[in-house]
């Protein structure tokens, strides 16, 4: 069981390394076209109106994307989150207490800060949780392209982390972006989870029973008034994720090949295609400097991410509540916490939601602005402390293999290891806090 939540792990994160990769590629594309001459046509394409009128559905492609795309999204997450809490990471409590600690000090500190540094401003009161979240696939990414001498307890750690953080802003999205609600389609929605629970629990395995009630799922919460993609968070949470005997895969499992590609090559992509469009102009960052709005998300996302993971993470270490990952000194988990501050996707999701009437929507472009700033800087910083603190572990590495050769080639005893030699030959003994 072990030996293949590890090898479940090992893919979802060579998976989320090219979603990442993509993802950038499509923020790119969309901050290039908007700036260009040819702007005009990226607004006409965000802004155009696809219509089912049989269920009075009238959305814009970018609310299509944020609506419906990001479901999928939300939906391994909670396959992941699920498959964790079960049989992963999280399945052991003592193992499971750094990150879920380190993932409430990096939900509550960059919120505290952003709404002290927005207090009265048009929008804040729901805004201050535009920094509360880390972007899984982005954040993997840079830690795949620059921090492969790291030892392996790092991905183990940022993936707990950034899972835990985005359960926690799911949270907040279904608390602060819910006004009325509908009881009716509230217990429609109900009914589809009980609907597939009890088709988990019945071994019921055809998509003919599945598809419909995710999509009906869906539907009923966005008539609700309550953010659809909380459906796909739900319906990964009541996936079965222990394979019977004989069974070769658990649904949870199955799913997760289907829909991780779909969700990290397509989904994320387009969605940051559709909300990464920010206008820059010399305008844009001389506010990026001044302006409360946008340094509440800034201060938000560069200082209180990092503050709020490492500063909990120590206390928790020296409390003796919970223990460091093996082989992780303090300056890697600095680092780590550092990459926290890379909020991407679930940020713009959440700018959109607070601010989107706010200012003529002058106030959403410029939280967006400074969210793609901060989560540059955030990867750049996060990228050049991973790099360094890779060139020591690399060190370290070299000088136990030379003394080795010198004592006669004893091999390494099974232990912790890097992120460049999967499995390999490890260390046992810890870093030293350096």
């Amino acid at each position: 069981m072990i030996t293949q939540v590890r090898s479940e792990l090992s893919r979802y994160l060579r998976t989320e390394t090219v979603g990442g990769t993509l993802l950038l590629i499509a923020a790119a594309t969309a901050l290039l076209w908007v700036n260009s001459p040819w702007g005009a046509s990226y607004l006409t394409m965000t802004e155009t109106v696809v219509a089912i009128p049989p269920l009075h559905l009238e959305l814009t492609l970018a609310d299509w994307t944020a609506d419906g795309l990001l479901a999928v999204f939300f939906f391994v997450a909670g396959l992941e989150l699920k498959r964790e809490l079960v049989v992963g990471e999280l399945a052991d409590r003592r193992r499971a207490t750094l990150p879920v600690i380190a993932a409430i000090g990096g939900v509550v500190t960059p919120a505290l800060i952003a709404a002290v540094v927005g207090f009265g401003l048009p929008g804040m009161e729901r805004g201050w949780a535009i920094p509360v979240a880390t972007d899984i696939a982005f954040a993997l990414a840079v830690l795949a392209m620059t921090g492969s001498r790291i030892p392996t307890g790092a991905r183990v750690f940022l993936l707990s982390l950034a899972v835990v953080d985005d359960l926690m802003a799911i949270v907040l999205i279904a608390v602060l972006f819910t006004a009325a609600v509908s009881l009716l389609w509230l217990l429609v929605a109900a009914a589809c989870f009980a609907g597939w629970a009890l088709g988990q629990r019945a071994r019921i395995g055809t998509p003919l029973l599945y598809v419909p009630l995710a999509l009906l799922s869906w539907y009923a919460l966005h008539e609700a008034g309550i953010h659809p993609t909380l459906a796909g968070v739900a319906l990964g949470l009541l996936t079965r994720v222990r394979p019977d005997p004989g069974e070769r895969e658990a649904p949870a499992t199955r799913l997760e090949h289907l829909f991780q590609p779909v969700s990290a090559g397509l989904c994320v992509p387009l969605f940051a295609l559709f909300a990464s469009g920010v206008p820059l102009n010399t305008k844009v960052f001389g506010e990026l400097a001044t302006d409360r709005l946008a340094l509440a998300v800034i201060l938000g996302l560069l200082v209180g991410k990092p503050l709020g993971i490492f500063g909990m993470s120590w206390v928790a270490i020296r409390l003796g509540v919970a223990t460091r990952p093996a082989e992780l000194g303090w300056r890697d988990m600095f680092a780590l916490s550092v990459l926290g501050a890379i909020g991407f996707t679930v940020s713009l999701l959440v700018a959109e939601l607070a601010l989107a009437d706010v200012a003529d929507g002058s106030a959403v472009e410029l939280a967006k602005a400074a969210v793609l700033v901060t989560s540059l800087a955030a990867s750049l910083a996060g990228s050049a402390l991973l790099l360094r603190r890779g060139r020591v572990h690399q060190a370290r590495r070299d000088a136990r293999a030379l003394e080795r050769e010198q004592h006669g080639g004893a091999s390494d005893p099974p232990g912790g290891g890097s992120l460049r030699d999967h499995g390999g030959h490890r260390e046992r003994r810890r870093s030293n806090g350096s």
